[in-house]
């Protein structure tokens, strides 16, 4: 079943439970993924489906961070539960352990050999873990492994 599918079920059932939270969410993010078809003329690939929810997650996260910041609680709570809400469309994500056994591999493969070569290690990771890390954890693993 594609994303949009799923979506589309997923969207009739909030209706039909009145979750109107759920509901928003999901409206939003069949709006990134039409938007983009729309703007690539094309059917969106899964890669391009990911690459619109990471986009989509990372706003939401950014956006939590600002409101804690702020102090504004009622706002931190809307943005959790949206975050949740995305989550449970994305793959499911990798643990530490197993983005520093990647890390580690891909250094060997480009041959990185200090931080200088952080730019060829991040270029070649990221494909790697695209949707299932955290683009901030995977750089903080790649600095220690380079130092």
């Amino acid at each position: 079943m594609s994303l949009l599918e799923r979506l589309n079920n997923d969207m009739k059932q909030a209706m039909k439970n009145k979750e109107k939270d759920k509901l928003s969410v999901i409206r939003m993010l069949k709006s990134s993924l039409q938007n983009e078809e729309l703007k690539k003329r094309e059917v969106l690939t899964d890669d391009e489906e990911l690459t619109v929810l990471s986009r989509e997650l990372k706003q939401r996260k950014d956006s939590l961070q600002e409101f804690e910041n702020a102090g504004r609680i009622d706002l931190v709570d809307k943005v959790r539960t949206e975050i949740d809400y995305v989550e449970a469309y994305m793959p499911e994500q990798l643990s530490e352990e197993e983005i520093s056994e990647i890390v580690k591999n891909t250094i060997e493969e480009v041959k990185a050999s200090s931080k200088t070569d952080m730019g060829r290690v991040m270029g070649a990771l990221m494909p790697k873990v695209k949707g299932k890390a955290d683009g901030s954890l995977v750089n903080k693993l790649v600095q220690q492994h380079l130092s």
